[in-house]
């Protein structure tokens, strides 16, 4: 049986609690909500919080809202609650194909958009998906907030920017005009971690060319997006032969490891296959979407 080593245990009542419990208790506290990273990684001793800080009453952070040209999700939003939001499913495509590949109906009812981005797992599909839609995310400590990029806010495998006394309060979406997005995943197994997955938004100017590009991929080594294939797309109509160029540029800037789940000449074979598939398909719901 694995059983976690000691630790106490506090139940935050709102925001400025669970900062103030955090700076009190110092960088050995952790916050708990879904709580489905942390406590395998507990049981198994690799990671050994003195104090855990429970936010679940923290239903101030859990929403999804439209505010002028951004789509404004708080941290606690469950996943099933972003898999069944019209508003994010009308907008952002990508964030309801990717949420229905993640885990099982278990893990997708508690699971939290804020848990996901705090994990910075290069393996996890939300990352992936924020960092392809160019998100925000919003920091609460005892000087205040502040607000990252994901590349600023994600430093690098299972490391993020934030204090050891700072809350994930926000994800913020930029909903631009004419824009489309996708994500595809290849799985062994429904539910488990990505063999390849890959993400992308375009937004088209009024003449058809593509006004931006973001291209991401899952569990294969992408450190951010994909900056020479997004280079090729921008200004130019997206064409087959484009896409299919720019797909294969994605799949050289990725770096996929060998191990139980496949060759990395597979994994980069799914990455330029699925990157086409995304771009295509992004580029066509770009194109039905009004100025």
């Amino acid at each position: 049986m694995q059983i976690p080593a000691p630790f106490d245990y506090a139940r935050a009542t709102d925001v400025a609690d669970a900062v103030a419990l955090l700076d009190r208790y110092g960088p050995e506290s952790r916050i708990v909500a879904g709580g489905h990273s942390l406590l395998p990684m507990m049981k198994l001793r690799l990671a050994r919080p003195e104090w855990l800080i429970d936010i679940n009453d923290l239903f101030e952070l859990d929403y999804i809202v439209r505010e002028g040209q951004w789509l404004r999700v708080g941290a606690l939003t469950r996943h099933n609650t972003l898999l069944d939001s019209p508003a994010a499913a009308e907008l952002f495509p990508i964030i309801a194909e990717a949420e229905r590949t993640i885990a099982d109906p278990v893990v997708r009812n508690r699971g939290t958009i804020g848990g996901s981005l705090c994990q910075a797992d290069p393996a996890e599909d939300l990352s992936t998906v924020c960092s392809v839609l160019r998100a925000e995310v919003v920091l609460r400590g005892p000087g205040g907030s502040r607000t990252l990029s994901m590349p600023e806010f994600h430093r690098g495998p299972y490391e993020t920017a934030a204090a050891p006394n700072e809350v994930l309060c926000e994800v913020r979406f930029p909903i631009l005009p004419r824009q489309g997005s996708s994500y595809e995943k290849v799985e062994r197994r429904v539910g488990d971690w990505a063999i390849t997955a890959a993400g992308a938004a375009v937004s088209l100017s009024p003449d058809g060319s593509v006004s931006q590009a973001s291209i991401g991929l899952t569990a294969v080594g992408l450190d951010g997006t994909a900056a020479e294939a997004e280079a090729v797309l921008t200004g130019q109509r997206p064409e087959p032969g484009l896409i299919a160029e720019a797909a294969r540029l994605a799949a050289e800037a990725c770096n996929p490891v060998a191990d139980q789940r496949g060759p990395a000449d597979y994994k980069r074979h799914l990455a330029r296959e699925l990157t086409t598939r995304v771009l295509t398909r992004s580029c066509e719901r770009a194109a039905l979407q009004e100025d």
